[in-house]
């Protein structure tokens, strides 16, 4: 198989660390970007000229544009684009400064709409390439103390799927992952905690439930995925998880039908 040039977002660890590291040791070429990019001297090290890593803060639109157009002119296409890079906000709606708001929309949002944008024209220029966007569990199903996260990952999930309805007709695909609990760094440094009110302060963090799983098991599936001629729309990692959705869904498809019925006779009853 060809190797593949990947340009992956938030590289430095968890998720994006095990992709890059496993795509280079397949032989693939890796534009890797984390916002201090020095953390990546090991693969430099030890893969040579088959990692670029680059500095990026993806809340920068000029920043993005020059990175993957940096990428391009390095490898001189685009195979693979993987919007990594986020964080989780953990508070409740009500504490969640417009702060904290704006930089969790524009880090796990706006930051995959830039990159998106620039990739867009080398993909449609090729006729091809794949978009990965790390949504979650949390861009479909939803705890307490997280708003501001599930709102970022909805938003990201609504994007990514009128997206794909755009550029298929240009030989791009769109794959949305839907991971659950893994044992990556988002209860880590990279989370932001609001600091909560009276009313708030003895509430718990939020938990799905599960276990974390490893991220290294989260490989073998992506290669899978990126090597296939007809990759998903959706993917989720792990069986407890889409359970979990199945019943999110089910309870959803419940309630609908339920009260669409009742709105439908009450609206009859008015118009006679």
């Amino acid at each position: 198989m060809t190797p593949k040039v990947w340009f992956i977002t938030g590289a430095s660890r968890g998720f994006g660390r095990v992709w890059t590291e496993a795509a280079l040791e397949r032989g693939d070429w890796v534009a890797a970007t984390a916002r201090d990019a020095l953390v990546l001297d090991a693969l430099v090290d030890r893969y040579g000229g088959r990692i670029l890593p680059l500095d990026l803060d993806v809340r920068d639109r000029a920043a993005v544009r020059a990175a993957v157009w940096a990428a391009h002119e390095r490898f001189g296409r685009l195979d693979v684009v993987v919007n990594n890079a986020g964080y989780a906000l953990f508070g409740s709606v009500e504490d969640v400064t417009e702060n904290e708001a704006r930089a969790q929309l524009d880090t796990n949002f706006f930051g995959p709409l830039w990159v998106v944008q620039a990739a867009l024209p080398i993909l449609r220029a090729q006729r091809s390439g794949h978009i990965v966007q790390v949504s979650s569990i949390a861009g479909i199903a939803s705890w307490p103390m997280l708003g501001l996260y599930h709102a970022s990952k909805y938003a990201l999930e609504g994007l990514s799927d009128s997206l794909a309805q755009e550029v298929v007709r240009f030989g791009i695909r769109v794959t949305i992952l839907e991971p659950g609990p893994y044992r990556t760094d988002w209860r880590g440094k990279s989370a932001v905690w609001a600091v909560p009110s009276s009313p708030y302060a003895e509430s718990a963090a939020p938990s799905s439930g599960y276990p974390p799983g490893d991220p290294i098991s989260t490989v073998t599936p992506l290669m899978h995925i990126v090597d296939s001629p007809e990759p998903p729309l959706r993917a989720v990692f792990d069986d407890a998880v889409l359970s979990l959705l199945k019943t999110v869904y089910q309870d959803r498809i419940r309630a609908w039908e339920d009260w669409t019925v009742v709105g439908a006779q009450e609206s009859a009853a008015t118009q006679t």
